[in-house]
């Protein structure tokens, strides 16, 4: 791997150890973590490789093939203050690790993203497979659940960007050949078996071009309409109600949410109209899975899709064109934005043995309406696989 190779160059030895951790893909659950919702998701097989050394100093000393900048600070220091370039997730990891665990030994590292950055979760990626490392080097080992719990805190409450667990949760308990159907109000999850009988698939992403921030986007203004929406709801029912941020839309029912609607802003209104039909995908999707019926599947992705797009009114020019040719597209069996899509890419669940014609088809139609972005789109296809657990991460 490249990041082994650039480690022994910049330190003149071979790592102690590389670390893993994969991206996911969200195929149905999008936009509802955040306030306690379902999703379904899978792991895949590419990923954050991370080549590491203990430092006996405690200083952390990191480097990306991604980045031009390295990165240094101290595990016992981490700046208060995020400096808001691409290391402040290993600070925050390192952060979040400190703040439940004595830390004596720091690390040197590089890492090293296999797809293009955009929409596949690098950032919680990057988080665990960091988080893995660190932990080898100090002697600790996390459950799943502390695991994911770690990374979360790390990406929102250092970082500052409004996620739920859909990404953590993916990357860590994803197992291959199955489908992840996480409830993240209480973290029960289920592991749905690809049924012997299911047609056959793989999956494709298509890498829009553009690169994108989270923290920058209007993706936390989305997450706050939501919230502001179901706060109203809960003033309108007569609901007990605290904190604005402790507001979820899974403590207000469906029924109140219909009672109500009229009486919200527009754009809280579509905000919950999302996350109310997303709940109701994502169990519908889960019963497809469990069927081996993937054609449902794919087509309340694509449902999942619209709804991105329409209510939750995410999505730039590019990867919505890149959306509406998937829904054109023979052999594709659904897909959607694969996180925000306020940039970074599509993923899709696809026929393998149409993949080169999709591949083809797709690029063609795209580079058409967007023919500035040629030699930056891409299209990859991949496999589900395990997450990133610490039983056999590093």
């Amino acid at each position: 791997m490249l990041c082994e190779q650039k480690f022994f160059e910049t330190y003149g030895r071979d790592p102690d150890g590389i670390s893993f951790s994969p991206y996911r893909i969200c195929p149905i659950g999008a936009h509802s973590d955040h306030t306690l919702g379902k999703i379904t998701g899978f792991a895949i097989d590419k990923g954050i490789h991370i080549a590491w050394s203990p430092k006996r100093n405690g200083v952390v000393e990191m480097q990306s093939l991604q980045f031009p900048k390295r990165a240094q600070w101290h595990i016992a220091s981490v700046p208060e203050e995020k400096p808001g370039d691409w290391a402040d997730y290993l600070r925050g990891a390192t952060w979040a690790l400190s703040r439940r665990h004595m830390l004596h030994t720091g690390i040197c590292g590089v890492i090293e993203g296999t797809l293009p950055i955009g929409g596949l979760s690098s950032s919680a990626a990057v988080i665990l497979a960091f988080l893995s490392a660190l932990c080898r080097v100090n002697g600790i080992t996390l459950t799943d659940s502390e695991l994911i719990d770690t990374a979360f805190d790390a990406e929102k409450n250092y970082v500052g960007v409004n996620v739920g667990t859909l990404d953590q949760s993916c990357e860590v308990l994803g197992r291959k050949d199955h489908l992840l159907y996480l409830d993240t109000r209480d973290g029960s999850f289920e592991l749905i078996p690809a049924r012997p009988d299911m047609k056959p698939y793989v999956f494709a992403v298509f890498f829009s071009g553009l690169e994108r921030s989270l923290a920058s986007s209007k993706y936390n203004m989305r997450v706050d309409e939501l919230r502001a929406g179901v706060y109203a709801l809960q003033a309108f029912a007569g609901m007990d109600y605290g904190k604005f941020h402790e507001a979820n839309a899974r403590g207000v029912p469906y029924e109140v949410y219909r009672q109500y609607e009229d009486r919200l802003p527009a754009p809280w209104a579509r905000r919950c109209e999302h996350w109310y039909t997303e709940f109701r995908r994502v169990e519908a999707g889960a019963e497809a899975w469990r069927q081996g019926d993937l054609e449902t599947y794919g087509r309340l992705s694509f449902e999942s899709g619209w709804s991105s797009i329409h209510n939750w009114e995410s999505g730039a020019p590019e990867t919505i064109r890149l959306y509406e040719i998937m829904r054109e597209t023979d052999g594709i069996y659904g897909g959607r934005f694969s996180g925000a899509g306020f940039k970074g890419c599509c993923m899709a669940l696809i026929d393998p043995a149409k993949q080169d014609e999709i591949a083809a088809r797709v690029t063609a139609a795209y580079l058409k309406d967007f023919p500035r972005l040629e030699g930056r789109f891409s299209v990859h296809f991949c496999h589900s696989a395990d997450g990133a657990g610490m039983r056999g991460s590093v």
